[in-house]
C-alpha cells in the first residue's frame, strides 16, 4: 500500500532565503506548478517549507517530510538547477584580504557547517591554496547561522562573528550597509565562471512515484525562469510578496539584473565541484558526468 504523503499529485517543496530561491518564489506566486499540473492532468497540492542550512534539508528529505530539496549537491541527484549565482566571502576585518588571512580571531558565518554549499566552496577553496589534506583548514573557524541573522550581525558588526558566506541579496546588503564589509572570495573565482552551486534534488522513489508531478514542477520552474528575464520587476515584487521581505526594492532589482546572475533550470560548470565533493567523502562514488548526479529531462538537457 502506498503512503499518501508520496501520492501522485502532492509536493513539498524546501527552500531556504535569498534571490538564490525566486525560481521557487515566481512559482510559488503565480501558482505555476498548479497550472502545469492541470496540464499534465493532475490537480497538485504544493507545500512550502522554509528551512536553512543543508543539514536540516537532507534530515527532511531522508525522513520523508519534504519531496524536493533546495541546496548544495549532495548525495541524491539533482532536478533542476536554480540558476548561476556569484556567492560573496565577507569580511569585515580590514586584516582579511584572502581565505590565508583568517586567524582564530575570525569567525565566518555559514548556513551550515561541513554540508552547505558555502562549507563546500570553502572547502574547495582551501584545498586549492593548501593542497586536498587540507580542505577541513577553516572548518573551526565556521558557524551556523540562517542568511538573515548573519547579514544583521555583519552590518551591525557588533559580535564575534566578523565574516559571512553569504548569498544575494544578502551579500549586496552588507556591503551596501557595512563600509568595512569587503569580499573576500567569489565563489565563481572557486568554481572556474559561472556555476549553478545550489540545485534542486530528490530522491529515485519520489520521482518513479510522481511522474506527472515532476513534470509539471520542472516545466513550472522553466516558465518562472522566463518570466524573470521577460519581467524582472514584476520577479522582484513575487519575491517581496512571498519572503513578505523589506528589502530595498532598488537594491532588489540590482541583483536580479546583475549581468553575473543567471536564472535557469539546466545545470551549469557543476562538474568541477563533483570530483572535489568525492575526494572530501561527500560522494560515494566518482562521477563521470554532470549527468550521473541529475535526473534525466528535455529541460537540462543543455546543461554542465
Amino acid at each position: 500500500m502506498s503512503n499518501p504523503a508520496q501520492a501522485e499529485g502532492r509536493i513539498r517543496i524546501a527552500e531556504q532565503f535569498g534571490i538564490v530561491y525566486l525560481l521557487l518564489n515566481v512559482a510559488q506566486d503565480q501558482k505555476l506548478i498548479e497550472k502545469h499540473g492541470r496540464k499534465q492532468g493532475v490537480e497538485i497540492d504544493v507545500d512550502w517549507v522554509k528551512l536553512s542550512g543543508g543539514a536540516a534539508i537532507n534530515d527532511a528529505l531522508l525522513s520523508g517530510s519534504i519531496d524536493i530539496a533546495s541546496a548544495g549537491k549532495q548525495n541524491v541527484k539533482g532536478v533542476a538547477s536554480l540558476g548561476n549565482f556569484p556567492y560573496y566571502l565577507i569580511s569585515t576585518n580590514p586584516n582579511v584580504k584572502t581565505i590565508a588571512d583568517f586567524s582564530d580571531k575570525d569567525r565566518i558565518a555559514l548556513p551550515a557547517v561541513t554540508v552547505s554549499v558555502q562549507a563546500r566552496i570553502l572547502q574547495m577553496a582551501a584545498a586549492k591554496r593548501w593542497g586536498t589534506a587540507e580542505f577541513k583548514r577553516l572548518h573551526r573557524l565556521t558557524q551556523a547561522l540562517p542568511h538573515p541573522d548573519a547579514a544583521a550581525t555583519i552590518i551591525a558588526g557588533q559580535t564575534e562573528i566578523n565574516a559571512h558566506f553569504a548569498t544575494p541579496p544578502y551579500q549586496e546588503q552588507e556591503l551596501a550597509a557595512n563600509p568595512k564589509a569587503h569580499i573576500v572570495l567569489d565563489s565563481y573565482e572557486v568554481q572556474g565562471g559561472p556555476g549553478s552551486s545550489t540545485v534542486l534534488y530528490a530522491t529515485e522513489k519520489y520521482l518513479k512515484d510522481n511522474p506527472k508531478t515532476y513534470r509539471a514542477f520542472v516545466d513550472a520552474l522553466a516558465e518562472a525562469a522566463q518570466f524573470i528575464s521577460a519581467s524582472p520587476e514584476a520577479a522582484a515584487d513575487a519575491y517581496l510578496r512571498v519572503n513578505k521581505s523589506s528589502i530595498e526594492r532598488a537594491l532588489l532589482l540590482k541583483v536580479i539584473k546583475n549581468p553575473k546572475v543567471q536564472f535557469q533550470v539546466a545545470p551549469q560548470n557543476t562538474f568541477g565541484l563533483a570530483p572535489f565533493l568525492f575526494q572530501a567523502g561527500a560522494l560515494k562514488k566518482q562521477p563521470t558526468s554532470w549527468r550521473d548526479y541529475f535526473f534525466q529531462s528535455p529541460a537540462l538537457a543543455s546543461g554542465s
